[in-house]
């Protein structure tokens, strides 16, 4: 039996006291770099730093993948340097985010790669961006394998 078996609950951001919304907040910053220290993030935010550590291991970021627009995409790549680095750089500017990349050993010349793209703010359609990987020298197969 779990003698210290936790309770969590999913609880609307607009209905939690300020200091836990600025305690997740702080730990955001924090984890983002974008503070040097927890002293620096609490006064960032307006909260003392006892706040903070009182509620700090007890806030816990919600990852809503149910939310996100994600294509699964799978690539045969030439085995030449800089293939998968031009796909890479191709998905940066279409504004599209990389969730996962899967990469086997290649074979015959030839890689297969699995990539999770996160479209929420992609520039353009699914069926142009298969295009344009298309045109990327090297890639000789690019297909979707899944969406969600």
């Amino acid at each position: 039996m779990l003698k210290d078996k936790k309770n969590y609950y999913i609880v609307r951001e607009d209905i939690l006291p300020e200091s836990i919304v600025k305690t997740a907040k702080a730990k955001e910053i924090l984890a983002k770099g974008e503070a040097e220290n927890v002293l620096d993030a609490v006064n960032r935010l307006g909260i003392a730093r006892s706040t903070y550590y009182k509620y700090k291991d007890g806030v816990l970021p919600f990852f809503d993948a149910d939310s996100m627009r994600i294509i699964n995409i799978s690539l045969f790549l030439s085995h030449v340097p800089g293939v998968l680095s031009g796909v890479l750089n191709l998905v940066a500017s279409l504004k599209a985010n990389v969730l996962t990349i899967n990469q086997n050993l290649p074979l015959h010349g030839m890689a297969y790669v699995t990539l999770s793209l996160s479209i929420e703010e992609m520039t353009v359609t699914v069926d142009e961006f298969l295009m344009d990987l298309q045109k990327i020298d090297g890639v000789i197969k690019a297909e979707i394998v899944g969406r969600s």
